[in-house]
């Protein structure tokens, strides 16, 4: 099929010469000796080519890529695969090969945007032949191997892509001899969500070891993107919309309504903590209370933002994976959608005042969680649909409101799967206490990055270090300053913490939660 007729560039890049896997190997092992990076390519050749609208998902994503470039970088996905570490060496032709063999099953990774004509919105475009750019950069030994990996990561990580005209995958390899000891691999977001770089590096990784990756993905994103706009997404689309104007209309218009500080520059500063006792305690309350762990971090997020702006209901937007369907497991593309999670604080309030406790503080944070488990599951069903028509929807309930309808408040659990609560018998409460109170002396705190410009006010990202949870909080200085995004994260452990030990603090009292933890911590 030929080339739409789109940027100039993607011409220019076909126009490349092309080397095969061997013939690259065959220059690597001419100058890896001298200890020099050099840049070859790899050709690959798939089963099809096509055009086809953009899915949902890549919708999504093409929205803030537009509103947070030039800084778009920021969304780019980074994957380090260590070769060396068990199994047969991996060669240099073996690893070229398999990276060609990678791009042909994955359609996602030989797919270029098409711009927007003057009759509609983006497109894509996926080619059935090609070449990939591979640098190749030689090491003396394995430690500097790994460090050489990682500033590779860090070095083809750092620029935007350039989506009609780049491939959406940017691959390194590093060598120690004639061995390959790491692949890198840095992903466009309209290609990849990060479950979908998980698969690539387990992919590449067994067509590597074993020249196979199994049985080829159910589905393709051109594929999805033809069901998506069809009459029977459509109506898929409509439904979870309906979802998002009742939140609208039950919420907030928004969690941060006015600026509190003069911005500081860059605007955009990122706090994490690295808590392991928040990862042992969020174990302890979702085992006791029959949740994920994420409900209990999505709730604590939602009910301290909610506490820190005076709302009596709270509005977050989780990133939603949407993998639930069989076929969708393996496909790489970018499936995250946002959710719309809407918790009614008073609602919980009122099922509890009447109780025994009543005009006692009874409502507690875990008396949240069954709502809080419900209303997650809503926004969860409710994550796939057309942002065409979602903005649509923003521009009604905005001239009706008079004003912007939006949480400015994201919340994204990166983590694939929940490490499992250890078997055995549930410590006493006081065996836990201090168990956490041990743990809460490792807890570390920094100020990582700043950013000039983010499409949020309050981004909330959870990962694993280790044994810890490690949980990053990029805020708008001009609504949440350092201190305040300190503060956030800090009252975040203390209330999960103080949960799992068995005194959940009682809801009024998160504001004064948020306001200690500003004042008391390094």
């Amino acid at each position: 099929m030929a080339e739409p007729a789109v940027a100039e560039p993607i011409a220019t890049l076909a126009e490349q010469t092309t080397i095969s896997a061997e013939q690259a190997t065959t220059s690597v092992e001419r100058t890896s000796s001298a200890g020099e990076t050099i840049s070859t390519e790899v050709s690959f050749r798939g089963e099809r080519s096509g055009t086809a609208p953009l899915t949902w998902g890549q919708r999504a994503i093409w929205h803030a890529i537009r509103r947070t470039a030039p800084n778009d970088h920021y969304f780019n996905i980074g994957r380090v695969l260590p070769l060396a570490d068990r199994g047969r060496p991996a060669t240099v032709a073996a690893t070229l090969d398999a990276l060609a063999r990678l791009v042909e099953r994955h359609e996602a990774l030989r797919t270029r945007l098409v711009p927007a004509a003057a009759d509609g919105g983006p497109s894509q475009w996926l080619a059935d032949t090609g070449s990939l750019p591979v640098t190749i950069a030689p090491a003396s030994g394995l430690p500097e191997a790994a460090a050489e990996a990682e500033a590779l990561l860090d070095r083809l990580s750092a620029t935007r892509f350039d989506y009609p005209a780049e491939w959406p995958l940017r691959a390194a390899l590093v060598t120690v001899g004639d061995r390959v000891t790491h692949a890198v691999l840095v992903l466009c977001h309209l290609a990849a969500d990060g479950h979908a770089a998980e698969v690539l590096v387990r992919d590449l990784r067994l067509l590597v070891r074993r020249g196979s990756a199994g049985r080829p993905p159910a589905t393709a994103p051109l594929d999805l993107a033809r069901g998506q706009h069809a009459e029977a997404g459509r109506r898929r689309g409509a439904a979870a919309l309906a979802h998002w104007e009742a939140g609208f209309r039950a919420a907030p218009p928004t969690m941060f309504p006015e600026p509190c500080a003069e911005p500081r520059s860059p605007r955009f500063w990122t706090g994490r903590i690295v808590s392991p006792a928040l990862a042992r305690a969020v174990a302890a309350v979702a085992a006791a209370h029959r949740v994920s762990g994420s409900t209990v971090l999505l709730t604590a997020s939602a009910a301290l933002v909610a506490a820190g702006e005076g709302h009596r209901t709270a509005a977050v937007m989780p990133i939603v994976g949407n993998r639930a369907a069989e076929a969708l497991r393996d496909l790489v593309s970018t499936l995250s959608q946002d959710g719309l999670f809407v918790l009614d604080l008073a609602a919980a309030e009122r099922s509890t005042g009447d109780g025994e406790e009543k005009g006692t503080g009874a409502t507690r944070f875990t008396d949240l969680l069954p709502a809080a488990h419900r209303a997650a599951l809503r926004a969860y069903r409710a994550a796939v649909y057309d942002p065409v028509e979602w903005d649509a929807l923003g521009e009604r309930l905005r001239t009706e409101y008079g004003r912007e309808v939006h949480p400015y408040c994201c919340f994204n659990d990166m983590r694939l799967v929940e490490r499992p609560v250890p078997e055995g018998p549930r410590p006493t409460p006081l065996e836990l206490t201090r168990e956490l109170a041990e743990a809460r002396r490792r807890t570390a705190f920094g100020f990582p990055a700043t950013q000039d410009r983010v499409a949020c006010r309050y981004c909330l990202h959870i990962t694993e270090e280790g044994d810890a949870l490690a949980v990053s909080l990029t805020a708008d200085t001009a609504y949440l300053p350092p201190e305040a995004i300190r503060a956030h994260l800090y009252a975040m452990e203390e209330l999960i913490v103080t949960s799992a030990a068995g005194s959940p603090p009682p809801i009024p009292d998160l504001r004064a939660l948020l306001e200690s933890a500003e004042g008391e911590r390094p």
